[in-house]
């Protein structure tokens, strides 16, 4: 994946010679790649140097989620068990 970007990149920066907005989207789309698309790969599960960060992180979503699933079914009763019904369908 890293390379099709790398490729756009390198189009969009062949194109802005003749026209300096494709150097903007090469910008764009080379901060985009370096915020979201290296750092993705980089944790991955089971692996040791950042585990116990990455589980604690896992917790931390799984509570908060927890929480507004809870807050959901008591602000909307009537909602939830509409949302059961068509569920179990």
């Amino acid at each position: 994946m890293g390379t099709i970007v790398i490729a756009g990149i390198v189009v969009l920066v062949i194109l802005g010679f003749g026209n300096h907005a494709w150097w903007l989207a090469a910008a764009v789309l080379l901060f985009l790649y370096a915020q979201h698309g290296r750092g993705s790969s980089a944790s991955s599960p089971g692996g040791p140097p950042g585990a116990a960060a990455s589980y604690q992180e896992y917790r931390e979503r799984r509570d908060l989620h927890a929480k507004w699933e809870r807050r959901y079914r008591r602000e909307r009763p009537f909602e939830h068990r509409r949302q059961e019904r068509d569920k179990s369908k």
